[in-house]
């Protein structure tokens, strides 16, 4: 009997290390790195061309940047900055309860659906300024008007898209539910509402836009305090360069926002997939 020949050990080839050129173009091509540039490259033409315009007209990034720090040392960005986000938390929190409540409610009941949609569709349709004066003799200028302001501009999108997302859970997923013997609420928490997470999400990510937009409108039109009251305040003096602290703070806190909301679906993605293994 002949001996099979020994096979002759395996080694491990080592993957090719990239250089040191193609190191750095990887780096230089990220997406980080084109976001940072595109940025900087922004501020350089700005500041160009803002040193060359009258100052009544348009600010240097370097003279908003010398104003933000005083409005920081007096403490009257901080105290704006406080204004404006007590009303909207309080807003936006209310907005994403009514809109996602409205939506289920219409998604799960017809009855409901008929009777909420004329209203919906009408309320959506109206120009929100319009609103705003009803609104302000109803709730009145400070606290409680802003957040109705707030609510009225932002709810709409949470409820459009929460009530699309139910209705666009495909009937083969409900029927497999109830073929395991799934109560009509263990499909409601494990199949459509998972189902309608990313519809309910990106309505939530179209809804903090809306409700910055709603809060500085109110600010605009109430009690003129916070940031919208520091720009009709910088506005009527023509300090442009404080005008554009508040404008580009703004404009911060909604990229925050919306890069929070987008982490917090990205975790309720997982918490869907997580669902659908266990069910």
């Amino acid at each position: 009997m002949n001996s099979s020949p020994e096979t002759p050990p395996r080694h491990s080839v080592p993957a090719p290390q990239p250089t040191w050129t193609q190191r750095l173009r990887e780096v230089v091509l990220s997406p980080n790195a084109i976001r940072t540039a595109s940025v900087a490259v922004f501020f350089v033409v700005w500041e160009y061309y803002g040193r060359r315009m009258d100052p009544i007209f348009m600010a240097p990034p370097s003279a908003i940047f010398a104003a933000a720090l005083e409005l920081i040392r007096t403490g009257a960005l901080e105290k704006a900055l406080i204004q404006t986000l007590w009303p909207f938390s309080v807003g936006m929190a209310l907005t994403v309860v009514i809109g996602i409540a409205l939506g289920i409610v219409m998604a799960q009941w017809r009855t409901l659906e008929y009777v909420l949609d004329p209203f919906i569709n009408a309320l959506y349709a109206i120009p929100r300024i319009a609103l705003i004066p009803l609104i302000i003799l109803w709730a009145g200028l400070e606290f409680v008007g802003k957040v109705t302001i707030l609510v009225s501009v932002a709810v709409f999108p949470i409820t459009v898209n929460t009530y699309s997302g139910i209705r666009d859970v495909r009937g083969a997923m409900l029927e497999i539910g109830r073929a395991y013997g799934a109560t009509e609420w263990q499909i409601f928490w494990k199949i459509v509402l998972p189902a309608a997470i990313p519809f309910i999400m990106a309505g939530i990510r179209l809804a903090v836009g809306l409700a910055i937009i709603g809060i500085i409108v109110a600010e605009f039109f109430t009690a003129i305090s916070g940031l919208g009251g520091m720009i009709v305040e910088y506005a009527n003096v023509f300090a442009t360069a404080k005008l554009f602290v508040p404008i580009i703070v703004i404009a911060l806190v909604g990229v925050v926002l919306t890069e929070f909301v987008m982490w917090l679906e990205r975790r309720m993605s997982r918490w869907r997939q997580l669902e659908r293994e266990r069910f």
